[in-house]
C-alpha cells in the first residue's frame, strides 16, 4: 500500500542582475547584493540589483527557515544554465538586512545570512554561469526553497 503525505515546501523567487566585476572566487560565502556597483575586492558577490532583500522575503518562509530543522535548496539559474546549493536553516538566524544575502559554508550567522553550512561558496559555483554573469545584461533567477526536514522524518 502506498501512504501519500505532503510535505510543506515554501519558495521565494529572486531576480539579480551581472556586473563586470564578478569573479566569485570566495571560498566560503556567496553573495547578492541591490547595489548596483561592486568593486572587485567583492569576490564573494555573483548578482547585483537585486530585488528583495533578506527582509523582504515572506514571513512564514522566514519562520521555516529559522528552524534547525529547515534543508535550504538554492537553485541558481542564467538563460538554459542551472547550478543547484544545499544549506541549512538555523534557529540562529537574524534576517533583517535589507540589501544583502549572503549563504556561508560556516555556521557565522550575520543579519544578511540567508543559509548555513552550504555545500558551494562562489568558487565552487558553475564557471559558464559566472562567465555569463560578468555580463552586466545577464539575469541570474534565484528559486529558493525550504523545507522543515523533521517533517519529513515524522512521515
Amino acid at each position: 500500500m502506498m501512504h501519500m503525505s505532503t510535505t510543506a515546501v515554501f519558495v521565494e523567487k529572486l531576480e539579480a542582475k551581472g556586473h563586470r566585476s564578478i569573479r566569485a572566487l570566495h571560498p566560503t560565502t556567496f553573495e547578492l547584493t541591490k547595489d548596483s556597483d561592486i568593486s572587485e575586492k567583492g569576490d564573494c558577490i555573483i548578482g547585483v540589483k537585486l530585488d528583495k532583500g533578506l527582509k523582504d522575503l515572506d514571513d512564514e518562509f522566514k519562520k521555516v527557515l529559522k528552524k534547525d530543522s529547515s534543508l535550504v535548496i538554492i537553485v541558481l539559474q542564467v538563460d538554459d544554465l542551472k547550478d543547484m546549493v544545499l544549506a541549512r536553516g538555523s534557529n540562529r538566524l537574524i534576517l533583517e538586512d535589507d540589501k544583502r544575502i549572503v549563504v556561508r559554508r560556516s555556521r557565522f550567522i550575520g543579519p544578511e545570512t540567508l543559509a548555513i553550512e552550504s555545500n558551494k561558496a562562489s568558487k565552487n559555483l558553475n564557471r559558464d554561469i559566472i562567465r555569463r554573469l560578468q555580463d552586466p545584461d545577464t539575469r541570474l533567477h534565484v528559486t529558493i526553497y525550504v523545507l522543515d526536514i523533521k517533517e519529513i522524518l515524522s512521515i
